[in-house]
């Protein structure tokens, strides 16, 4: 399974989060921009101050954080776990591929919004340059094999490289993917063909 060693990526843990269109945060808050609350490993991307409650068939969760820039479509993105608490039944998709993905309510301080669509588990991945994806020997669209060494290994296969010379390298996996394997923010992984 793992057959090449092409290097080594940092790893960024993905908690529950919104990204929001300007129509729903005008809903939702009654404001016009995201405040910064702090930058993120991307270059560009924050974490906001403002905070949602997602509102599901058999219960909610509050405190959901709503991560900038704005985005054309608003995309709630869950673990599994949460899924199960929420009782919703997303599905696995890469960022912005919403077609056929399940809807949800969302709760703000000034107005509440209920999508038709747009709740998914995103799909693990690494963003990348192109001259990341140089010296890793893959291109955009590749899928890779990842293997977290330690206590409890684990291969994380089918990750999707993404290369962009707007991003950093980093791969995001979600909280149930990192406690399945130990696994800790900036750890470093091994990535294979």
């Amino acid at each position: 399974m793992l057959k090449e060693y092409l290097g080594d990526v940092p790893v960024g843990i993905s908690n529950r989060h919104v990204h929001i269109c300007q129509k729903d945060l005008e809903i939702l808050f009654g404001q016009k921009e995201l405040t910064v609350m702090k930058p993120l490993f991307q270059p560009d991307q924050f974490a906001a101050e403002e905070k949602v409650t997602l509102v599901g068939p058999k219960r909610s969760i509050e405190g959901v954080r709503i991560l900038g820039q704005m985005r054309d479509y608003t995309q709630v993105e869950i673990s599994r776990t949460d899924s199960y608490y929420l009782g919703v039944e997303p599905a696995l998709r890469d960022s912005g591929d919403l077609e056929g993905t399940p809807g949800i309510t969302i709760r703000g301080p000034k107005g509440e919004i209920t999508l038709d669509k747009g709740v998914i588990i995103a799909r693990r991945h690494i963003h990348m340059t192109e001259e990341d994806a140089k010296e890793f020997g893959v291109k955009d669209k590749d899928r890779v094999n990842v293997l977290v060494e330690g206590e409890r290994p684990v291969v994380f296969s089918d990750v999707l490289v993404r290369v962009n010379n707007e991003y950093a390298l980093e791969m995001h996996i979600d909280t149930d993917e990192a406690n399945s394997g130990f696994v800790v923010n900036w750890q470093k992984l091994k990535v294979y063909r």
